[in-house]
């Protein structure tokens, strides 16, 4: 058995963009590069995190590997096999065993169907229960795996009588209602307050380690990334421009995109916020349609000088033992700048996520 579960190769995926009269008479195609050669491994049992601003691309990553858009070129191996491609009867057997929790739970629901309804659907789409008794059976144990308890109190409920959190658990247990070894959680704690979220965090990952399962964590939140993930991969404009275990990346970062990132992380001070900061990076991300030659984050990055976008774009390069960064100046941008002032900031976000505050 191979020591990963997920493994994904040079993932593209590029969406056509909308051409003027005078371009589409000229018969020019232009691409919107989303996904634009995404290469990592997730072990067995560990939390692997993509993070980024919002366009970087990783919501598009968790979609391709769920198999809700069709890349345009690499590869994607699930328990060693290639499932880049799937046929409908081989397609069905790996979304059994490869399941996503959504962004906005609310959404995900059809408002008309109660919880019962909402438990039961991927269990009759599936095949699985003799009948409603053996699958009202399958939904309570689920809403007991998310701590919904007791679980008759919401069998018969509709997804506007939830809260956020409860809706969210919801969610959580449909996904899990099918025994899967893999979940895609998109964003799964950003529509709930504070609290809320800490407690979800910590119910996904007990649940997790119950379970063994294995989660792929899509988030632009620095702080619960930290606390929910094992190893962290940093998405920018469509590419991976840092990777490592979590710790290691916020505490030593080494691509400026990164030092940025956790710079802009709100500092708490005694009595106040600090909401006005110096930012180590410049402009607004550029359009994926146009993709900057040389290092894409040279425009933004206060750092770069000609060899940035002179020569070719960056590949991941191993600075430390499990720590890639695509960068060629991050040795020399080490020396120059001190540890970013948002580590503690990150480190005390992270502390009331996981309830410690």
């Amino acid at each position: 058995m191979s020591t990963y579960i997920l493994e994904v190769q040079d993932l593209q995926k590029w969406f056509p963009a909308r051409r003027t009269l005078g371009e589409a008479l000229r018969r020019e195609r232009h691409w919107i590069r989303a996904v634009d050669g995404v290469s990592f491994q997730v072990r067995r049992g560990e939390i692997f995190a993509l993070i980024g601003e919002s366009g970087c691309g990783k919501t598009t990553t968790g979609k391709l590997i769920m198999k809700l858009l069709e890349p345009s070129g690499g590869r994607i191996l699930f328990d060693g096999q290639d499932v880049t491609h799937l046929d409908p009867d081989a397609l069905r057997q790996y979304k059994r065993r490869v399941q996503m929790i959504f962004q906005d739970p609310y959404a995900s629901m059809n408002p008309r169907f109660r919880v019962r309804r909402v438990l039961a659907e991927p269990l009759e789409i599936h095949g699985i229960g003799k009948n409603m008794a053996e699958r009202d059976e399958l939904a309570m144990k689920a809403l007991r795996e998310v701590k919904l308890i007791p679980p008759e109190e919401f069998m018969e409920r509709f997804p506007h009588m939830l809260s956020g959190g409860q809706r969210q658990r919801v969610a959580t247990a449909r996904t899990l209602i099918l025994s899967p070894s893999f979940i895609v959680a998109d964003e799964p704690v950003s529509m709930v307050d504070l609290s809320t979220r800490a407690e979800l965090l910590h119910m996904m990952k007990e649940v997790q380690q119950s379970l063994n399962l294995t989660y792929l964590y899509i988030t632009h939140d620095l702080s619960t990334a930290r606390y929910f993930a094992d190893r962290i991969a940093v998405m920018y404009l469509g590419k991976i421009v840092e990777m490592g275990g979590a710790d290691e990346i916020i505490d030593h970062a080494l691509h400026p995109y990164t030092k940025a990132l956790i710079e802009a992380v709100p500092e708490p001070l005694p009595g106040r916020v600090n909401l006005i900061k110096t930012l180590p990076i410049k402009g607004e991300i550029p359009s994926p349609a146009n993709i900057p030659q040389g290092c894409r984050f040279h425009p933004r990055c206060v750092y770069a000088q000609p060899q940035c976008w002179e020569n070719e774009e960056p590949g991941l390069e191993e600075a430390q033992a499990g720590h890639f960064v695509a960068c060629r100046r991050y040795r020399e941008i080490a020396a120059e700048m001190p540890a970013p002032a948002g580590e503690d900031a990150v480190e005390t976000k992270a502390s009331m996520a996981a309830g410690q505050r």
